[in-house]
């Protein structure tokens, strides 16, 4: 059923499929869905209660942990109900507006982790090679102002994904085969030229994953550089110790992120069903690792987490 509007026609809802090729296993591929979901959920509010509550960690480094943290939980939280919905219940419709809501949190969110793991790669950076003027360089308003930025950067590139699609009309084939509404599987479902939006999902792909992983490039580079100028091997130990954590981060981010990136566009030869459960652990895994990856190698929140288990006082 078609809703008309002035200027084009749209669903009154889409049907999600959730994983095509594996109906009769559904059911039980979600309980480790939602188990990964409880522990993003439970692991990123950890890390930002501890922020929050211990005053000395209000420094850059943990600042930006708690943006991802934010980000993660949007993130996981704007598909993983609406899959376990599907896996568990059969809840395959989902309705236009809810759907184009999801394509907007899932597209700016994702903008946004990109562009905190980019801040990260910074602090990093001021850190190790100018460790006396790193607190005078990133200051709280410095921070605040980046991760600003970074927010503003993920609303205002992705906002016209939702316009661009919304002035389209749709074909009467409502099936979206995958678990949530993504750019490119509603684009799929337009019948009319699509050229200038995909032209503007790869500007946008490219202009943020491009300037990003550019920076961080560039700023482990001088890392590295300055690290391997140290005279003592425990101090190059060390200085790598501080940033294994973010580089595990990045490489759960940036690898599956790419990956369904580009097999949405030309991997038409890789199994959809292979596709699909990437694009649905992609959007789950990072925010369930970053933490744990932030919990277990950095010293400040382990030992916290380590109170709070024993009762002891901080």
């Amino acid at each position: 059923m078609l809703a008309s509007g002035n200027s084009s026609s749209h669903p009154v809802s889409f049907i999600l499929l959730g994983i095509p090729g594996l109906e009769n296993s559904q059911f039980w591929i979600a309980f480790p869905f939602c188990a990964m979901y409880i522990v993003a959920i439970v692991g990123n509010i950890t890390i930002l209660h501890i922020i929050r509550t211990d005053h000395t960690l209000h420094e850059p480094m943990y600042l930006f942990l708690a943006m991802l943290a934010i980000t993660d939980l949007v993130l996981s939280s704007s598909t993983q109900p609406k899959i376990l919905a599907i896996l568990w219940f059969h809840a395959h419709d989902i309705e236009y507006h809810a759907c184009l809501t999801q394509v907007f949190f899932i597209h700016a969110f994702s903008s946004v982790e990109s562009g905190v793991l980019m801040a990260m790669a910074l602090d990093r950076y001021v850190a190790i090679c100018f460790p006396l003027h790193h607190s005078s360089i990133l200051t709280p308003s410095v921070v605040g102002k980046l991760g600003a930025a970074v927010m503003m950067r993920g609303l205002l590139w992705v906002s016209p994904f939702c316009f661009m699609v919304s002035s389209l009309p749709f074909c009467p084939n409502q099936v979206i085969p995958q678990s949530y509404c993504e750019h490119m599987a509603v684009l799929k479902l337009v019948c009319a030229d699509t050229r200038i939006n995909r032209a503007y999902g790869l500007f946008v792909a490219f202009s943020v994953v491009g300037f990003d992983m550019l920076v961080i490039s560039i700023s482990y580079v001088m890392i590295l550089r300055t690290v391997l100028g140290l005279p003592s091997r425990e101090a190059r130990m060390k200085a790598f110790g501080t940033c294994a954590s973010h580089i595990c981060v990045i490489l759960a981010f940036y690898i599956p992120a790419l990956f369904t990136f580009l097999t949405h566009r030309f991997g038409h030869h890789v199994p959809r069903v292979v596709h699909i459960m990437l694009a649905d652990l992609y959007l789950l895994v990072p925010p369930m690792l970053n933490p744990i990856i932030y919990g277990v190698r950095t010293k400040q929140i382990r030992d916290r987490v380590n109170q709070g288990c024993c009762g002891k006082d901080p």
